[in-house]
């Protein structure tokens, strides 16, 4: 099992910074790939970041490229999202993800957190 812990969350004006923490715990020794994902109120959810573990290899939707930038410490097992340049269209429910090489192996998920870009 892997537990997902995650912080930075709030409300930020447009054009505004903000930088979310997800703190993985349990057996993580087999996670492939940390990933975050958003939901805005009646949309599908979308892969915004994601990263390898071992080669920091980077994922990024066209929407939040050059704006947003995800980073992990494997140290400390943790993984990072920083958002600059906010939009209102950023607005949404950020979730810290982990998944084995397979999804099916093993597909974990953080409890979201609120984002809201507005003035």
């Amino acid at each position: 099992q892997v537990q997902l812990v995650e912080s930075g969350g709030g409300l930020v004006q447009p054009g505004g910074s903000l930088r979310l923490s997800c703190a993985a715990s349990g057996s993580i020794g087999s996670i492939y790939v940390l990933g975050w994902y958003r939901q805005a109120p009646g949309k599908q959810r979308e892969l915004v970041a994601s990263i390898t573990i071992s080669a920091g290899s980077t994922n990024y939707a066209d929407s939040v490229k050059g704006r947003f930038t995800i980073s992990r410490d494997n140290m400390k097992n943790t993984v990072y999202l920083q958002m600059n340049s906010l939009r209102p269209e950023d607005t949404a429910v950020y979730y810290c993800n982990a998944r084995k090489r397979l999804t099916a192996l093993g597909n974990y998920w953080g409890q979201g957190t609120q984002v809201t870009v507005s003035s």
